[in-house]
């Protein structure tokens, strides 16, 4: 296929950008490299015959059919948006822009390209918006999100991710486009940018720095490789059936301070300091409308398409910590571009 993919050069995007590659397939990466956009994240895919970049933003309605007409792709992959919570709270209307304009605009570019295709292409052409887990609020202490978990976001960022994928399922049957959804647990690996949990904790201790944690670190989170999410969502596009929405996680729910901890050992060998990293935790003052618990549960993806996460959580871990003190020089170029989390005065993810 020719992957029409936005977001191509953030974190989730650039790890499905050089994975579709890897599989294959031709990728047309579009990314508006804003603060978190960094095209050294698919830097080793950047010569290949089979990828081409395109910078847009996906609220611009005009250059968005400018790029369908140029390279007609085969399907969509939408992952281009605003996801840091911080900065969400910050300043709402950027994440009600990006996510929910951005979302709309790119439906309609993708529906006027697909109108025009022949019957045969459009029974191959798909639209797959990828999406959170944080759009079903949060969890007790028991229990996990599925596919018919009721939505009910409680910050700007999940409400804005919230009504994406309520565009997107409108597009879906009111048109009937041929779109198929995914919610997703929480990422980590290689390229996550800096401001978000464990690149925060990561760096931090590198340079001997406090580790700060929100509340007392009690929130529980189900996190996911990057690289097995990438996997996940290529499944989903060949295989996924229309209309439908997938779950996937990575089954492997932990508390935030347990996993700060975890990070902490895996940073003591190999990066250590003068004492250990975990004696560098301070909790802080929780942010406004932190979840307690997100879980996923993902058998239906498994079920119906055969995937599961190959990465266990402490080896995910461990290879991420490795990653970051290998490539410090990534960490060190985001900061010289002045893209910090604590340039607009917040300290953690």
């Amino acid at each position: 296929m020719k992957i029409l993919i936005t977001g191509g050069a953030g974190f989730i995007g650039s790890a499905v950008v050089r994975k579709a590659v890897e599989c294959g397939h031709q990728v047309v990466n579009l990314d508006a490299l804003t603060y978190s956009g960094n095209l050294a994240n698919v830097a080793s895919v950047a010569d290949s015959g089979a990828y081409a970049f395109e910078q847009v933003d996906v609220t611009d309605a005009a250059a968005l059919r400018a790029v369908f007409a140029r390279h007609e792709p085969d399907a969509v992959m939408h992952l281009a948006a605003e996801t840091h919570n911080d900065r969400a709270i910050e300043s709402p209307l950027d994440f009600v822009r990006a996510n929910v304009l951005g979302t709309a605009q790119l439906l309609e570019a993708a529906r006027a390209y697909w109108n025009g295709l022949s019957d045969e292409a459009k029974t191959r052409f798909r639209f797959h918006h990828v999406s959170t887990d944080e759009v079903f609020g949060e969890l007790g202490d028991e229990g996990a999100f599925t596919e018919e978990t009721p939505y009910d976001p409680n910050s700007p960022y999940s409400a804005s991710k919230a009504g994406a994928d309520h565009l997107v399922r409108a597009w879906g049957r009111t048109y009937k486009m041929p779109v198929v959804l995914t919610n997703c647990s929480n990422n980590y690996g290689p390229c996550q940018f800096p401001e978000k949990l464990i690149p925060t904790v990561i760096s931090r201790a590198v340079e001997g720095r406090e580790i700060p944690v929100y509340g007392q670190g009690l929130q529980s989170r189900d996190w996911l490789h990057v690289e097995d999410h990438a996997e996940a969502l290529l499944t989903v596009l060949s295989k996924g059936r229309l209309g439908e929405t997938y779950a996937i996680g990575g089954n492997a729910c932990v508390r935030n301070i347990e996993l700060v901890k975890l990070l902490c050992a895996f940073l003591d060998k190999h990066a250590p300091g003068n004492r250990p990293h975990a004696e560098k935790i301070a909790f802080v003052a929780d942010r406004p409308g932190h979840d307690y618990r997100y879980a996923i549960d993902a058998s239906k993806i498994t079920n119906e398409l055969g995937w599961s996460p190959r990465h266990s959580l402490e080896e995910g871990l461990e290879a991420t910590v490795r990653w970051y003190v290998d490539n410090w020089d990534w960490v060190q170029a985001i900061r010289e571009r002045g893209f910090t989390s604590e340039r607009l005065g917040l300290l953690r993810a």
